[in-house]
Formats: C-alpha cells, structure tokens, sequence
C-alpha cells in the first residue's frame, strides 16, 4: 500500500520544564523504547518504520497491518504518558502554590467562594443540595477492548510507581522491564472485536471500571470534601448526604436496540447487586483484619455488646466464632455481617456459587440493614474514644454502602415515543374495539388523561395482553420489571425514564399510563402518584425550541404535580446534545441549547417546581464534548437546580475512569465544577444574559442553521457520505450492541448521531463541529460592517458562552486535513455528487477559519492552544499517512479484499480513533 516513514515518533518529549523524568527519559521516550524494542524481536520491518527508516520494500497488506496497529499503540502509550504527566503537573502546582490555587478541586472553589462574599453556612447548603449523578452508557464509540484497557492501567501504575524516587537503580531496572512486558503483552494482544459485544459484555465492560477504581474513588471523594471544607472553615462542622453516585444506560437502553429486552434488564440488575455485594465482603474481611480491637483494650458500649451477642446467635456457628476471636466483639460483629452477606449473595437472583453454612444464616434484606450494622460498629468506636479509627476504617465505608446500595448503579430505562405510542395505541384497539385517534390530536391526549383518572378497583380484571403483538408485550413488561425488581434487588436499583424523541406533553402522558397499568403508582386505586421518574428527552431543534411549551403543559397536570412531590418537587428534562447538533449544525444547536435551559429555568421557577438537567453529551466536541470544567461554567446562570446528570460514554468513561489518578480528578472536577456553578453562577458578569449579546447569537445562529441544512437537505448528501466515509464498515468494528439505526430505514433522518458524527471524523471533514459558523458570523458582519465585528470580539472576551463554542470550533479546525478529505471523496465514483459538496465544505471551511480569526484575533487556527497544538504536532503526520492508507485500504476493500485487506482497514479506524482521542 505504499511506502511509511514515522519520522514525528522520534519527537522528543515537549512536558513542561521540570516534569519529572525517569532515567533520565521522559515518560513517552521511555514507552517508545520499550515499544521499538518488543517489536524489533517480532516485527523488525515495523521497527524500522517506527524508527522513522524506509522499509527496504513495498509493504505487504498484512505487514501494513501490523505497522498501523504499532501505531495505534504507539498513539495509547503516548496518551498514558500524557495523562501521567498531567497528573504530575497537578500535583507540582499544588506544591508551588497550594491546594486552593489548583482548579478543579474543592479548596479552590471555597476559596473563590469566600472571596465573593459567601460564608460556610450558604456553601454548606449548597453543598448538601447537590445530587450528581454520571450516568454511563455502552454508546458504540469505544474501539478499545476491556482486555486492552487492562494493559494500559497497568502501564500507567508502572510510570506512577516510578515517580518515586527511593527506587534503586536495580529496582529501577525492575519497574522498567515490568513495562516493557505489559507493552509486549499489549502487542501481541488482539486489537479487534472478533465479535458483536452483547449487552451481558458491555454489563462486564461498565463493571471493570467499578471493581478497578470507582468503589473506592467515590467514598474517598467525601473524604477530600469534608478535608477542604475543615481547612477553610476551621471549626465548623459538615455532614453531607449521597451528594454523588452513578447511574447507568447499560441494559436498560431499548431506544432501538432490540438486544436490550426486559430479561436483559433483570439479569443486569443482579449483576450490578452482585457486583457491589462482593466488593462489601471483601471490604468487611478486610475490616476484620484491621479491628483487632480487645474489649479488654476498650470499654465497648453495652448496646454493641448486645448487638454482637444478638449476631453470634444467629450463626450456625456462633459459639465458635467467639471462640476464634475471644474478646475481639469488633471481629466477632464483622463475622455476623460476613455470614448475612454470604447469604444475600447466595440468595441473590442469580446465584454465584453456594457459600458453606450461608443458607443457614439470616440475609440482608436491603442495604439500610447493613448500612445500620456499619453504623453501629461507627457510633461503639467514637463512644469508646477511637475516633479516628473509626474516620479511617469505618467512615469510608459507610459512605461507600450509602452511595452504592445493593444496585451500584441507578439504572434507567430509556425507550422512545414510537415504541410507546405503539403499544398504548394496541392497548386502545384491545379496550376500546376501535382504531385510535392520532398520537398529535386532542381525542388522544383526553383518552389518556381519561385512564389515568379512572380509579383501579379490587375486581377489574387484569389488562388482556394475549391479543398484544410482541412487541407492545416486551414494552409493558419493562414496566413491570421496573415494579418487581425495584422491591427485590435495592430501592435505589433504577432511576428513571427517559423517553426519547419527546415531542409534546401528551407523549410523557402515555408513559404514566403505562406506569399505572404495570403498578407503578404508589395508591392502591392508582391515580394519585406515580412512582418512576418520567423525563422528556429533547433532541431536535424544534423539540428545543418548543421545550418551555411542553414542559407548561405537562406540569398543569395534577397526577405529574403529585408525583413530583415524590421526588422533591423536581422535573428532570433531558437535553441532547448529538442530534440536535446533527439537526442544526454545532453553533444553532448550542445557542439553542442554552435558550432551552434558561426559559425551562425561569419557567421552573414561575410554577415552583426545580428542573434539573441531564446533559446527553458525547466525548467529541460535536456531541457536547468540551472540557468539564468549562463546559458546566457556561451553562445559564441559575440552570442547575435539584440535581446535575450527564452521560458519560465509550471512550470517554475509559478516559476518565480507567486510572484511579485520573479518576479522582475527574470526580472532583466534576463536583467541584457543579457546585461552583450553584454558588456563584448567579454573580458572575459572563453569564449575565445581556440583550446586544443575545440578539447577535440569534442572528447569527438564523444563517448557521440555514446554511447547514442547506447542506444536509443536498439531494446526494447521504451518498456522498456512504461513499466518503467507512459509515457503512462501522459495523464491522464490532464496538456497540445496538445497530447504527433505529429503524431499517436508509435515511439521513435515521441514521443515529454516533455514526454520523464518526463518519465524518474518519474522514478527516470534521464538518459536524464547525460547519455553518462561518456563514453565520461573515452574515453578521456584513450586515453590520465594523461595529459588528467589535460585537463579536466584546463576545469573544466577555461572553462565556460564545467564548466556549468559538474556542471549540477553532480546536476542532485544526484537525481538519483538506487534502485528505479531497481523498475520501475521490471515493465517491460519480463527479455531480461529490463535486457541489465537496466544493461547499471546502468553501465554509476557509470562511469559517477566516471569521474565526478575526473573531479571535489569531494569527493561525488553534494559536491560543499551544499544548493541543504540541499534542497533535507529535501526531498529525502519522494520523495523516493512516488516513491515506485507509482511502486506499477501503477501495480495496469495497473491490472485494480479503481478510488481511480487512484487518488492516479496521486497523486503519482504531489507529486514527487513538490519534484523535475518539472514534466519534
């Protein structure tokens, strides 16, 4: 496939000056090393390429394979060693300048916080106001395997283990030769999917991330707050509830996934129970070794020693438990709790392997019971003066059982109006003897209304579902699932229902009525309150656009004001960040976004109910992606209330998570990000809604919009696109259980955001994060010539919002490659289809680099990020000669390649996903 030269792997290491270095090498040379090294043995044509030599010959398809895959690691260790380095950089800036100098963590927001003005009592409330909540999702975008990801923490603990600097020089040796074989384990480890995940793995690839780092990341995040809050406000004394937990999509995600069925979802939950089950047994034996506390050491609490007493005589074997451990109650407390844990596990749902004697032994019906046992053994350490052994071993772990339950996660339920309307339109036939009126009209909304008000009665026969098609049967026994398992694995098991696809007040309707008929409303007659949480999710533009009309109305509704009191008086309204970006292009979705959250707020506040928002957003910039930190301090003033969801998804969740380093980071930039925003979002003058700004945002968002579906309503865009792009090959990455369409459909409309968005990626167009912002601000400008343009630079410098998008867009240029763009479409066989789109993106493309600068006031795209520019610099060439070789690589293959053309092409995807830190 042509000649490969690597000359940009040779680049020297750019960290900053005075990062840390290893034998004299930086973290990335020392992994380049071991990787040149391992391959040399196996490879030595990919060695010499990767050493940036000629080959001494034309490549075979299958040497090429293995060179792209070298890469594709390369790509993952140089990000490992970026993450390390960034970690060390955090750690020098809190030494030079102290912990409150650090963004992102708690100190600095109560520092900032205090010099505004607020006092411990108001950042105490706020602090016990927050319920945050990352929700993670098998969205098809990680092409990494859980295997893979396996290696690459265990590289990244190496190069922390070597931070150290008591190593000697032979031990030294040591830890780099355990990185050399992790880096020959990772070569010879396969890099593909052989096959279609299904939802059991991806139930096993969202645990891995659990049972690695989150189990202890979450209760340690606790730990960081009460520390910050002790350092600022000396004295004062803090108690937080479950301020932070996760939820999940993983099994309970049937918006067109036809693998997720309500089986699925019941065998989910017991292992999610399982899952948090086993991590507290492991937990409580290791408690056992450490409380070797003598009741002759302590006067132990009279009501423990009854509670000990009480637990041995409901062992089997409880005379010989104190026999063991004479005088230790603490041990003999702990071996109660074990032998009722093993009981839970072995009455589980699904059970593991019996547990000798457990069957015997009373269980834990729900997790307050074990949450009351630990609090106990908490309340007898501080009365007998341990206090800070009672902080170190015992306070950790109720915080750890509180937070995760018997659940580990929450888990929603999301299905889409389609589906819904369907089954209650199945349910109007088989009640009613007659067609339905249409889902849009005022005799559907009636009849719904109608059922919901009418009372059940101890003699109504049960709803006849004989006659219901499959289909409308697995969705009402999804309902019913939510109502069994809710009482058998943990009260807290699921969260809510996202219905996708809301259009009006009247879809969110059906959904409740479905609820009644499973038995999901809390009165016996089943008209006073539902019990599941039932969120809109609004996903187009004009879905946007109409979302403070939806929300009016669904809130007039009695039954939905009496069920929200059971949730604390709050509507959660989901907002998509991907399609509505595929629906209107990046700049009118964002601007459209933000109006969306602002007039839900006010109207929020009108009604006297809280909404909180749940941010679908994805990890690239043109699904939501953006820096955290940055990305929660643009939202409207005022717009976080009740409580802060957002998903997390594919490789963002092993980004974030995989590293217990990179973990705790994440979590308390998470949460410090939310609180700073609850705090001070309201006095801050960037997010100050002013009229001047507002009104240019919309005028230019109005030609945005119109020149992006200018685009997207091309007659030949979506052939230009298939032929363009792998969107068709997707599937063969095997990397997601769900089918990229919801329907069969062949349709632009159909396609999902993630292929969309990961087509254009591949193809190096980028379009879906900048196209139609440069028409928008040259309209503007031309309009309204000089003064226009000072509007535009006031808003760089003083608008957080514009500031955000116009800096995401400007990152987002930069990966943009023309040449090879003009490449893939050279795919696209027939000129009058790839010529006017090819010409048009080309056309927006200078215009919007162009207003973009002046916008900036930049000399070249991106020169306000030098380390994003230093981080792709050390990239481009490679990524770029990849792209090339899979143009060539996906005509072979669509000629009718072999096996070997294959490998090598879905190589191709996961070597340029790694480069670019995202598949889409």
């Amino acid at each position: 496939m042509g000649e490969r030269s690597r000359p940009d792997l040779a680049d020297p290491d750019e960290s900053a000056a005075g990062a840390e270095r290893a034998d004299s090498l930086a973290r990335s040379e020392l992994l380049r090393a071991a990787l040149i090294g391992v391959i040399e043995r196996y490879e030595p044509e990919v060695a010499r390429v990767l050493r940036g030599e000629a080959p001494q010959e034309r490549m075979s398809t299958r040497l090429l394979a293995r060179t792209i895959q070298a890469q594709a690691i390369w790509f993952q260790l140089l990000a490992i060693a970026e993450q390390n380095r960034d970690m060390r950089r955090r750690r020098e800036v809190e030494r030079q300048r102290g912990h409150a100098q650090v963004r992102g963590t708690f100190a600095h927001v109560f520092h900032t916080a205090v010099e505004a003005g607020l006092d411990a009592k108001q950042i105490r409330e706020a602090l016990c106001s927050l319920r945050i909540r990352p929700v993670i999702t098998a969205h098809p975008t990680e092409a990494k395997r859980v295997t893979v990801l396996e290696r690459h923490r265990r590289i990244y603990l190496r190069l922390f283990d070597l931070e150290s600097p008591r190593w000697t020089d032979r031990e030294r040796e040591d830890l780099t030769r355990a990185i050399s074989d992790e880096v020959e384990l990772l070569w010879l480890t396969g890099e593909l999917k052989l096959d279609k995940p299904t939802v059991d793995q991806e139930v096993a690839w969202g645990l891995y991330f659990f049972d690695e780092n989150l189990f202890d990341v979450v209760p340690q995040l606790y730990g960081r707050i009460e520390a910050a809050f002790a350092k600022q406000f000396p004295g004062e004394t803090l108690e937080l509830p479950v301020v932070f937990g996760f939820g999940s999509w993983i099994g309970g995600d049937r918006d067109g996934n036809p693998f997720v069925t309500s089986t699925v979802t019941r065998h989910t939950l017991w292992q999610m129970r399982l899952a948090s089950l086993r991590r507290y047994r492991n937990r409580l034996a290791d408690l056992a070794r450490n409380l070797s506390i003598s009741e002759r050491a302590a006067a132990l609490p009279e009501d423990f020693r009854t509670a000990v007493s009480v637990a041995l005589a409901a062992l089997p074997d409880g005379a010989g438990v104190a026999a063991r451990n004479p005088g230790e109650l603490f041990r003999q407390f702990i071996a109660g709790m074990l032998a009722r844990l093993d009981a839970t596990i072995v009455r589980n749902g699904e059970q593991p392997e019996p547990v000798d004697a457990a069957r015997d032994a009373p269980s834990y019906e729900h997790a307050d019971q074990l949450i009351g046992d630990i609090e106990l053994m908490h309340r007898a350490l501080v009365e007998t003066g341990a206090q800070p052994l009672a902080k170190t071993f015992l306070a950790p772990l109720l915080r750890e059982v509180r937070t995760f339950r018997f659940a580990t996660v929450r888990l929603d339920i999301r299905e889409n109006t389609i589906r819904i309307n369907a089954t209650l339109g199945e349910l109007y036939r088989a009640t009613r003897g007659s067609e339905p009126p249409a889902s849009d009209s005022a005799d559907w909304k009636d009849w719904l209304l109608t059922e919901l008000a009418a009372p059940r009665r101890a003699g109504d026969a049960p709803l006849a579902t004989a006659a219901l098609t499959p289909e409308a049967q697995e969705t009402l026994a999804t309902f019913r699932t939510v109502a069994e398992m809710r009482d058998r694995v943990d009260r807290e098991a699921f969260g809510t229902l996202i219905l996708s696809m809301t259009h009006s007040a009247t879809d969110v309707l059906g959904v409740y009525l479905l609820a009644k008929h499973a038995g999901l409303f809390n009165d016996a007659q089943a008209v006073e309150r539902c019990t599941l949480p039932v969120v809109p999710l609004l996903e187009t533009i004009p879905d946007l656009r109409r979302a403070p009309a939806i929300l009016k109305e669904l809130l007039a509704v009695p039954l939905v004001q009496r069920s929200l009191r059971l949730h604390g008086n709050v509507q959660e309204v989901m907002i998509g960040y991907s399609d509505s970006n595929k629906d209107g292009g990046y700049f009118t979705a964002n601007w459209e976004l933000s109006k969306a959250q602002a007039t839900m707020t006010r109207l929020g506040e009108e009604l006297g109910v809280k909404i909180a928002f749940f941010h679908g957003r994805g990890g690239s910039v043109s699904r939501g992606g953006a820096p955290t930190g940055r990305a929660i301090a643009a939202l409207p003033a005022g717009s976080i209330r009740g409580g802060f969801r957002s998903t997390e998804q594919g490789e963002v969740v092993s980004y974030k998570y995989a590293n217990r380093g990179t973990a705790h980071y994440q979590v308390e930039l998470l949460t410090s990000s939310v609180l700073q925003h609850v705090l001070l979002s309201e006095r801050e003058a960037a997010l100050v809604p002013k009229h001047e700004f507002d009104e240019a945002m919309e005028a230019i968002s109005g030609v945005s919009w119109t020149a992006y579906r200018q685009l997207m309503e091309s007659e030949h865009l979506l052939a230009y696109l298939q032929g363009s792009s792998p969107l068709e090959e997707l599937a063969m990455l095997n990397i997601g259980s769900r089918p990229a369409r919801r329907t069969q459909a062949r349709t632009l409309a159909d396609l999902r955001a993630i292929p969309w968005v990961f087509a254009w990626t591949q193809n190096r167009h980028m379009l879906t994060g900048w196209y139609g912002l440069g028409s928008g601000l040259a309209a503007f400008v031309e309009v309204r010539k000089a003064r226009g343009l000072d509007l535009l630079q006031r808003m760089f410098h003083e608008g957080r919002l514009f500031r955000t998008v116009i800096d995401e867009v400007e990152k987002t240029l930069l990966t943009v490659d023309l040449d090879i763009a003009r490449e893939f479409a050279g795919l696209v066989a027939d000129p009058a289809v790839r010529e006017p789109i090819f010409q048009a993106i080309e056309r927006e493309y200078r215009l919007t680099c162009e207003m973009v600068l002046k916008v900036s006031g930049g000399r070249q795209v991106a020169e306000r990020f030098p380390q994003l520019r230093r981080r792709l610099a050390r990239r481009l060439q490679t990524m770029n000669q990849v792209s090339r070789e899979q143009v060539q690589l996906l005509r072979a293959l669509r000629d009718g390649g072999d096996d070997d053309v294959r490998t090598a092409f879905l190589l191709s995807i996961n070597c340029a996903a790694a480069g670019l830190g995202a598949t889409g």
